[in-house]
C-alpha cells in the first residue's frame, strides 16, 4: 500500500459517499485536517444499503438484513427501504443507539483507490467532506510533512479494511463455487381495517441470498469444510439477519403514522 508520498493524480471511478477523493499528500493537504463535529455521520444519510465485510456479519445482523447484490454478489447492510434514506441515522447526524455502524462508514473520509496505472493502491481523502478543513483539530501531517499519528491510525484502519474486503471476496467466491446463492424477494402485506379484503403483498426488494435448501443438500464433507473455515457461522448470521426486513417495515409504518401528526402540530 502506498501512502502520502504518492504524487497527486487523477482517481477514476465512483464510490458511495465520496464525491472528490484526492491522493493524500503534503503538497495538497499539508495544512489540512479533520474538524471534530457533533454530527459526524450526516454524510451517511444517503446510505440505505452500505457495503459490508464478512467479518462484520455477526455484528450487523442485529441491525438489519445482510444481502448480496449484482454479478459480484457484493454484501450490503440494508439500513433503509428507500434509496437515499438511511432509516437508522437521526436528524442530528448520529446513529440510533444499538445500531451497528459499518466499517465502510467509519473509515470515511479516507479510502484506498487505484492510481492511473492500476498498479498500486493510493490512500485518498474526500476533499468535499464537511469536516475536512484547513487547520483541522486532527491534522493530516506534522510540521515536517510526515503523516500525523491520526493519519497513521487511519491508514492502518484502511489497510485492515482492505484485507477484510479481500477476505470477503474469497468468501463470496466460495459460496458461488458451491452454488449456494438464490434470488430472494422481500415483501410486505399492507394492514387493512377489519372487514376489508386483504391486499396483495408488495415487493420491497429483490436480492441474492444463501439458499437454505442448497445449504442443507451440501455433501457432508463440504458442510464440515464450511464449519471449520468459519464460513458457516457467517452464512447463518446472514440468514438470521433477514428477519430484519420486519424491523425496517415496522419503522416505516411508525414514521408514516407520525408524519401526519407532525404536520398538524
Amino acid at each position: 500500500m502506498t501512502t502520502s508520498q504518492t504524487p497527486a493524480g487523477e482517481i477514476s471511478g465512483t464510490v458511495l459517499f465520496y464525491s472528490r477523493p484526492e491522493p493524500l499528500s503534503p503538497e495538497l493537504h499539508g495544512k489540512m485536517g479533520v474538524k471534530r463535529l457533533d454530527a459526524p455521520f450526516k454524510f451517511a444519510k444517503s446510505g440505505h444499503a452500505i457495503p459490508l465485510t464478512v467479518g462484520e456479519f455477526p455484528l450487523a445482523a442485529v441491525t438489519g438484513p445482510i444481502i448480496f447484490v449484482g454479478d459480484e454478489k457484493l454484501p450490503l447492510s440494508v439500513m433503509g427501504l428507500n434509496a437515499g434514506d438511511n432509516m437508522f441515522l437521526r436528524p442530528d447526524g448520529l446513529f440510533e443507539p444499538g445500531v451497528y455502524i459499518p466499517a465502510y462508514v467509519r473509515r470515511y473520509p479516507f479510502v484506498f483507490a487505484n492510481d492511473d496505472s492500476n498498479q498500486q493502491m493510493v490512500l485518498c481523502v474526500d476533499r468535499d467532506a464537511e469536516f475536512v478543513v484547513e487547520g483541522g483539530d486532527l491534522p493530516f501531517f506534522d510540521e515536517k510533512g510526515q503523516p500525523s499519528d491520526y493519519t497513521k491510525a487511519c491508514m492502518e484502519f484502511c489497510n485492515n479494511f482492505e484485507m477484510e474486503r479481500q477476505r470477503t471476496m474469497s468468501f463470496v467466491k466460495l459460496l458461488q463455487e458451491l452454488d449456494l446463492f438464490e434470488l430472494k424477494t422481500a415483501t410486505f402485506t399492507p394492514p387493512v381495517p377489519e372487514g376489508q379484503p386483504a391486499q396483495e403483498p408488495q415487493k420491497i426488494a429483490e436480492y441474492f441470498g444463501v439458499s437454505e435448501e442448497k445449504l442443507g443438500k451440501l455433501p457432508i464433507e463440504k458442510f464440515i469444510e464450511l464449519r471449520d473455515n468459519g464460513a458457516l457461522a457467517q452464512i447463518y448470521a446472514h440468514l438470521l439477519s433477514l428477519v430484519g426486513w420486519d424491523r425496517l417495515i415496522s419503522l416505516a409504518l411508525v414514521r408514516a403514522q407520525q408524519a401526519p401528526q407532525a404536520a398538524n402540530a
